[in-house]
């Protein structure tokens, strides 16, 4: 990449970061169904046709906060140390993430982070695509998976249990927080759960090499 399209990327990262900024500080004040696109591109000060080439959909103005952990179950599976089974790398890399109080875990209490997460799953357009998020993970784990030793209907199953677990186990984590526990005084209890959870998975995984 020579200098002239690095700074050409660059700049439109920082176009994308803004739209989306302005768009979840619109939706959090007022709502993400009260907030049209184009009041989104006018607070932004780009055209709509503009904010449509970085964002083809309102809800993806929201989600590309969680864009970079698309992918990251597979990426994981890929990237382990060799010898190493798939669901050992899995568990110890959740574990680094509730360490870090990742939000991906739900074990995050920053505010910002708090309210991010009540406008996701508070609005059923943005659980809609949600949804086929986790869907776009599971094949690409599965996939993984697959390169992995696994054969196929292993390795389908496998992801489907593997991405549920992890929603299950964020779910669990963001409702200690919702009870009003802070993240620093349940992480042993996330801890434990995601040990009983990859041992569970182990129990029925783990007999197929996985």
């Amino acid at each position: 990449m020579n200098e002239e399209t690095g700074l050409r990327e660059r700049k439109k990262q920082r176009t994308r970061e803004l739209l989306s900024k302005t768009a979840i500080e619109l939706f959090l004040e007022r709502g993400f169904d009260q907030v049209s696109v184009a009041e989104v591109a006018a607070a932004a000060e780009v055209s709509k046709p503009t904010l449509f080439r970085y964002f083809p959909a309102k809800e993806d103005l929201v989600l590309h906060g969680i864009a970079d952990h698309q992918g990251e179950a597979a990426r994981v599976v890929r990237g382990r140390a060799p010898g190493e089974r798939p669901l050992a790398a899995l568990r110890a890399h959740f574990h680094e993430r509730l360490d870090a109080h990742d939000p991906i875990t739900g074990l995050c209490d920053v505010p910002a982070v708090l309210a991010y997460r009540d406008l996701l799953y508070g609005t059923p357009g943005l659980l809609a695509r949600l949804t086929l998020y986790a869907l776009e993970d599971e094949r690409e784990l599965a996939a993984a998976l697959g390169e992995a030793g696994a054969d196929g209907m292993t390795a389908r199953l496998g992801a489907a249990q593997i991405i549920t677990v992890h929603q299950v186990l964020a779910r669990g984590n963001w409702e200690r927080l919702a009870d009003g526990a802070s993240a620093a005084a349940v992480l042993g209890d996330a801890h434990m759960d995601a040990d009983r959870a990859y041992e569970l998975l182990g129990d029925g995984l783990g007999v197929r090499g996985l």
